[in-house]
């Protein structure tokens, strides 16, 4: 399953809209994808609970879906010069090895005259840090409020840049697993 991640808690964002057109995509080619949506996770940002065993059950079945997902997607926003809060937080949720090593990531950023260049840089240097995968082919969807008209990109060069994405991502993805050098193969050798 990929696991398409929308890295904000807003509500009507434009990123839960991307995330819905690519979950459409991956499942055009036949891959079984979801969309994470923030908002439904019970997280009560700024308490201890990441340290403890107290976490809400919704959080928990999320970082599930990531530590068995065979490859992410991450859309995010630009809020305040980087990532929105929420999606740090809950990424300070996730397992170390199984939420990140070896884990198949790809980021699509959207903003304004930058198009989330600088979030999907510093989830980069957070994943990487944690040895994912990262697909090298990054999609920054340049002044979103202008190219997303009612669910639909209207700029054909950002389209084809999805579509390649995805596209590529998917065999990025199979090659690794090919190999078993994948995040679930590797878990599953360990646990053998």
């Amino acid at each position: 399953m990929f696991e398409i991640i929308c890295g904000t808690n807003r509500v009507s964002s434009r990123s839960l809209e991307i995330c819905n057109l690519l979950k459409a995509r991956y499942e055009k080619l036949g891959e079984q994808a979801q969309v994470m949506d923030l908002r439904d996770i019970e997280m009560s940002a700024m308490d201890s609970a990441p340290y403890t065993d107290q976490r809400p059950d919704s959080l928990l079945k999320a970082v599930e879906r990531v530590n068995k997902a065979r490859g992410l997607i991450v859309v995010c926003p630009e809020y305040n010069g980087s990532y929105p809060g929420i999606l740090k937080y809950f990424i300070d949720h996730w397992q170390y090895p199984q939420s990140y090593e070896s884990r198949p990531v790809c980021f699509v950023g959207l903003g304004g005259s930058f198009g989330g260049l600088r979030p999907v840089e510093h989830l980069q240097g957070v994943v990487g840090y944690r040895n994912a995968f990262i697909f090298p082919e990054r999609v920054f969807l340049s002044n979103i409020w202008s190219v997303l008209k009612d669910g639909v990109i209207t700029d054909e060069t950002m389209e084809q840049l999805l579509q390649q994405q995805v596209e590529g991502f998917c065999r990025f993805v199979k090659g690794l697993e090919s190999q078993e050098l994948d995040a679930n193969t590797r878990l599953s050798k360990a646990e053998a």
